[in-house]
């Protein structure tokens, strides 16, 4: 589903001056929730300035730099070789920015008498190797699997982290974001997906602990949760221009609050 939200800022100086447009795509697990709340800081501190956000999966942001159709991409994973030499081959340079840390948590129905899962018996049930509940602990049942769709940054990390790169079972589900798993979860007492931190918390749902360790600001920090991963901002080489300053502020103290309260994880103790 396409999401493109249009976050305007009026002109101060009667009109004389075009405002600044900042156009960043890519993510949704960043561009859900954290980068329309730093646009709404930045604005408050800067007037004059415009953001178009367009949250539809890491390989659009990727691209979008790529086209040079976006002044930042936002990713939830590393760009692949393949991308970096197409982008070389247009006279692009693929510039990373880790903005904050995340964990991907794996969510079951709230209903669910399951605490606790096996970083094995997770890939089993991703790759359709187990099909029952009772097969890991659960009441008997089929279980239903709901993934992302093959252009999030989310689906290829939770592939190389929790799967060891095998395919999802072909009955998998693939939702267009976290909110969308999170109520398909929640609407299904058979169903389990994996969320980012910032959905951890959506109503319906539980989280699993894997092998023992909760996906959590200091599990991820001290990298003791399986499922942690940076998250970017991807420019054409060093970012110019507004650009620049929405990546520094991003990166700053006030930023970094941000990305805290949204429920990621800051590149940094505060």
């Amino acid at each position: 589903m396409k999401k493109t939200i249009l976050l305007l800022t009026a002109l101060l100086a009667a009109g004389s001056v075009q405002a600044q447009k900042l156009v960043i795509k890519g993510s949704d697990t960043l561009g859900a929730k954290l980068v329309p709340m730093l646009a709404e800081d930045y604005k408050a501190r800067n007037s004059g300035v415009a953001f178009e956000i367009a949250a539809e999966g890491s390989t659009t942001g990727i691209s979008a730099i790529i086209d040079t159709t976006a002044q930042i991409g936002m990713s939830s994973r590393r760009a692949k070789p393949t991308e970096s030499s197409a982008a070389l081959a247009k006279g692009v340079t693929l510039k990373p920015t880790i903005v904050a840390y995340d964990g991907i948590g794996v969510i079951v129905n709230a209903g669910s008498p399951l605490a606790n899962l096996t970083k094995r018996q997770v890939e089993q049930i991703f790759t359709g190797d187990i099909t029952d509940w009772s097969q890991v602990g659960g009441a008997p049942g089929k279980i239903s699997i709901y993934t992302r769709n093959t252009s999030s940054g989310t689906y290829a990390d939770f592939k190389e982290l929790a799967m060891k790169k095998r395919d999802y079972a072909g009955s998998s589900q693939k939702m267009a974001g976290n909110e969308q798993i999170a109520a398909e979860v929640a609407k299904n007492p058979s169903g389990i997906g994996y969320v980012g931190l910032a959905y951890l918390h959506s109503p319906g749902v539980k989280v699993l602990s894997i092998d023992g360790a909760t996906p959590s600001e200091d599990s991820v920090l001290a990298k003791a949760y399986p499922y942690a991963r940076p998250t970017f901002y991807y420019t054409n080489g060093e970012p110019t221009g507004e650009a620049a300053k929405f990546v520094d502020f991003t990166l700053s103290d006030e930023g970094q609050q941000v990305v805290r309260k949204v429920g990621f994880v800051p590149v940094r103790k505060l």
